[in-house]
């Protein structure tokens, strides 16, 4: 831990104070990496103020987020953010109570982990542009999982959120200890071999074996081998590397052709997925941007280190993705072309996703 944050809440508020001064723009989570703390210790500090600690059965809150009416729910890594507006509708958990997964469907639409799951807030803050409301989520760590935010009613008689379920549900969970420290422990990350030590044969034959996509991650965990890993060493059978200055290219055709896509980005704990067709693409410094109504998506193009079109057999034939990684290895965001279960690929995607300059 750094100076700053073993001398005290007090000392890191005063210290993230100073910097607001000196960087008024700069986000919470920028302003976390600059401390040398976490996300979640700085706003810890606000607890008491205009933060609320939360604590119970996630699985229970996530079940009572249609209350709220429609919201946004945000969820990001590093390189990149979904961003989707509309109420939550359809939920199903299932599992063991350590591994417990959740689904959504609808308007918002996520694949939770809720083992990550470890604090939670409730925020009011005060901006320039009026109080902004809302649930944060985030692990072990410290890092963000989801945050969903209150919204105000909208054109075209889109309504706002409840705020009477809002109070209710933050006084539900509204932790009984209420300090202004937490104690963040590093992730336990899943074991991985080095890639020389890999059985690629093993891995290709188990690849190509696949029924369904979601079989790739129990074959990840079987050959203890790491994501990027395991597409580099599927290169030329599974995987193709391309440029990765093409997603902007791909994003304005799929735009132009009114091809509908799917999005999936997110954190350990939560998985947003957006369907559909897309409409503006625009690139503004280093984010590229998906900016249409009830959804956005802004991708740091700069963290790129690489992007490769990767392909998993189906009972419903080959799926398709591209996907883009950065320097450590850590997934940014996957593109497919909209398939539901059942349904051959969408012969328009592969042919976008064919017509791609390799890298």
């Amino acid at each position: 831990m750094n100076p700053v944050a073993e001398s005290g809440t007090s000392t890191l508020r005063t210290a993230w104070e100073e910097l607001k001064k000196s960087k008024p723009t700069l986000r919470i989570r920028d302003c976390a990496t600059e401390l040398q703390v976490s996300e979640a210790e700085l706003l810890a500090t606000t607890v008491g103020d205009y933060t609320t600690r939360l604590e119970g059965d996630w699985t229970k809150l996530v079940e009572r987020l249609p209350e709220l009416g429609r919201v946004m729910s945000l969820t990001r890594n590093e390189g990149c953010v979904l961003e989707h507006k509309g109420p939550f509708q359809k939920i199903e958990i299932v599992g063991p109570p350590a591994h417990r997964v959740g689904t959504i469907i609808g308007p918002i639409e996520a694949r939770v982990f809720f083992a990550a799951w470890k604090f939670g807030f409730a925020v009011r803050l005060q901006t320039p542009h009026g109080l902004q409301q809302s649930i944060q989520i985030f692990d072990e760590a410290g890092n963000a999982v989801v945050k969903v935010f209150l919204v105000a009613a909208g054109p075209g008689n889109k309504t706002g959120s409840n705020q009477e379920a809002f109070d209710k549900l933050v006084d539900d969970f509204t932790a009984v200890d209420q300090a202004t420290e937490i104690a963040v422990t590093p992730v336990r990350e899943m074991p991985t071999k080095a890639m020389a030590d890999v059985d690629r044969a093993g891995l290709l034959n188990d690849w190509e074996n696949m029924k369904d996509t979601h079989d790739y991650f129990g074959m990840l965990r079987k050959h203890q081998v790491n994501r990027l890993d395991a597409v580099v060493l599927a290169e030329g059978k599974f995987s193709e590397r391309i440029q990765k200055t093409v997603l902007k290219d791909m994003l304005e055709r799929a735009a132009n052709e009114h091809l509908p896509i799917m999005v999936f980005a997110g954190s350990r704990g939560n998985i947003q997925i957006h369907q559909g067709k897309i409409q503006t693409v625009k690139v503004m410094d280093t984010w590229l941007n998906i900016l249409d109504p009830d959804f956005n998506m802004h991708l740091r193009e700069d963290l790129i280190e690489s992007a490769w079109i990767v392909k998993k057999p189906t009972v419903d034939g080959v799926v398709t993705a591209i996907e883009a990684f950065d320097k450590n290895k850590e997934m940014i965001v996957q593109f497919f072309g909209l398939r539901k279960p059942g349904l051959h690929e969408l012969e328009k995607w592969r042919k976008l996703v064919e017509s791609l300059p390799r890298a």
